[in-house]
């Protein structure tokens, strides 16, 4: 279902940002894998039924979800429950918790739905990272708000990249707050048995960088899949320290000098 992944290739060497860390957690979707727009999409359809159905009383308020902003700005990186919470608000709408569940419950029926029938990819910019990062004896963990994470990364081929996976399953478990707090990230530096300030996040949502910056991280990376005129600086804003919009560009042919 799954592209296949380019060859491991060997005379690869880290950017100097990533030298000095012992230690890297990736967000799952839309930094491992392309799961993001599928996870968009379906919150573009709850959201747009509920507002058909539920009018807010600001006509302003009315317009469809969008999912260059809303996205971005309200659910990318969050639980299911904070993301529909978020977005609702901001439309002058005080949801119950039952809204919110519905909501919620919602999306998780159409992003299974479109799971499931087109699966995922994951980014070959990403691999190569993470390959590289292991050849240097840099440990890799995965995280995500979502239950499906393992699911996604099983799907598209990649999940024994990665020394540990910390998920929405675990976050229930283990009562671990939602971004942006760095509860997520925390945890999984703490399996890995490396300090905060001696390891790198690396995020595309705009709550995961912020939480990346709140758990004392070294380095934050942003990963701008958007590119639009600012979503680069709305990153840089909230936390990262650099910016790139494939994550490639973090390795280079040759060895260091």
């Amino acid at each position: 279902m799954h592209r296949p992944l380019a060859p491991e290739t060997t005379g690869e060497r880290l950017a100097a940002e990533l030298r000095d860390v012992r230690a890297v957690v990736f967000d799952t979707d839309g930094v491992i894998t392309d799961s993001a727009r599928v996870h968009a999409a379906a919150w573009k359809s709850a959201f747009d039924a509920f507002l058909r159905q539920h009018p807010p009383e600001d006509p302003a308020q009315r317009r469809p979800f969008d999912i260059g902003d809303d996205y971005l700005r309200h659910v990318d990186g969050r639980s299911r429950l904070d993301g529909a919470a978020a977005f609702l608000t901001a439309r002058g709408i005080e949801p119950s918790p039952g809204t919110v569940r519905a909501v919620a419950a919602e999306k998780e029926r159409l992003f299974t739905e479109r799971l499931r029938k087109h699966g995922v990819d994951a980014y070959p910019g990403t691999v190569r990272l993470v390959r590289a990062l292991r050849r240097a004896g840099v440990p890799c963990a995965a995280v995500s708000a979502s239950r499906h994470a393992g699911e996604l990364l099983c799907q598209a081929g990649v999940l024994n990249l990665f020394d540990l996976l910390v998920d929405g399953g675990e976050a229930a478990r283990l009562g671990l707050a939602g971004k942006p707090e760095a509860d997520l990230f925390l945890e999984a530096v703490g399996r890995l048995d490396v300090p905060a300030r001696r390891a790198a996040v690396v995020e595309d949502a705009l709550a995961g960088v912020e939480a990346g910056r709140r758990g004392g991280f070294a380095l934050v990376i942003g990963v701008d899949r958007a590119a639009g005129p600012d979503t680069a600086a709305r990153l840089l804003a909230h936390g990262a320290d650099l910016v790139v919009r494939d994550l490639g560009e973090l390795v280079a042919e040759g060895e260091p000098k």
